[in-house]
């Protein structure tokens, strides 16, 4: 049975210490604010810092080495360097919210994904709790946590834009939910791509545009974003060529004369391809000089 030591009481710490105790490791101790963290690597196997990422290296550093002890943070987006002078280090990240200690420590032993570095200690920890341990560089842990923090940050904000343009119209965040969970169980099942539906993929620019009429202003940009990356989706792995042929003449007048245009395509970067961003350009049928209407970038 390993012995670990905690130091942050916050939901990460707590969740995790009560997990691995929950697993059968023997938990030995939490430090927290006020507390002399000097000591806290002697006596035990593993040594979590479950603070705050900027506080990670302050505290690594404050803590006296011990060969045989584990040092590790809770951080996605930190490498190891930040754990020095340790000599045996690691990471683990678990891929889960952590709202708090009682829901954090049961969503911890659900098999979730773990992100782990450096000592093996890490690998054993996530497998002690049922969980997934995938290998992430240091190099590569700023775009992992990016990616994490899309996946389910942005997602609860974009789920608050939900709410509050759904309240405009008489309804509740509860009557959408369901097709959130359905668009997420497609895109398990199908991969983003396939399970990509709605007027964006269609090239319905003309009712994009009488969404946005029906927005508020200050709920237009991330809408806008919103469209610029079901667009970039969709046409993502079509070549040029592709999205001209599958693009009618009409489209690109469409896209050149509706609403969308003036307030959405150009000044947000989207370009018809041959457009530069900014120029309109002539609608179809008055020297358009190429049929493909789909912005092929975004920003």
């Amino acid at each position: 049975m390993h012995t670990v030591r905690f130091i942050g009481p916050g939901r990460a710490g707590s969740s995790l210490a009560s997990a691995l105790a929950a697993a059968g490791w023997d938990v030995v101790g939490t430090l927290g604010r006020g507390q002399d963290p000097r000591r806290a690597a002697q006596g035990v196997d593993a040594l979590v810092i479950a603070t705050p990422d900027d506080a990670v290296a302050g505290v690594a550093a404050s803590v006296e080495a011990d060969p045989t002890t584990v040092v590790l943070h809770l951080s996605g987006s930190l490498g190891l360097d930040v754990l020095s002078p340790h000599p045996r280090r690691g990471a683990l990240h678990p891929l889960v919210p952590l709202p708090d200690p009682d829901d954090g420590a049961r969503r911890l032993r659900a098999g979730v994904t773990f992100a782990v570095a450096g000592d093996p200690l890490a690998t054993e920890m996530a497998r002690a709790l049922g969980g997934r341990a995938v290998a992430v560089a240091d190099e590569d842990r700023a775009a992992y946590h990016a990616a994490a923090c899309i996946a389910a940050n942005h997602v609860v904000a974009l789920l608050g834009q939900v709410e509050r343009v759904a309240a405009t119209a008489g309804l509740d965040l509860d009557d959408f939910l369901g097709l959130t969970r359905a668009a997420v169980d497609d895109v398990a099942r199908l991969g983003p791509r396939r399970a990509l539906t709605g007027p964006a993929v269609r090239g319905d620019f003309a009712t994009l545009a009488r969404h946005r009429d029906a927005l508020a202003p200050e709920e237009r940009p991330a809408y806008n974003a919103g469209v610029g990356l079901a667009l970039q989706l969709a046409d993502g792995e079509r070549s040029a060529g592709e999205r001209s042929a599958n693009r009618t003449t009409s489209g690109v007048a469409e896209v050149r004369s509706a609403r969308v245009v003036p307030e959405v395509v150009m000044s947000e970067g989207w370009a018809p391809e041959g457009t530069a961003a900014g120029d309109t350009g002539p609608a179809a049928g008055e020297g358009a000089s190429a049929p493909g209407a789909v912005p092929a970038t975004v920003g």
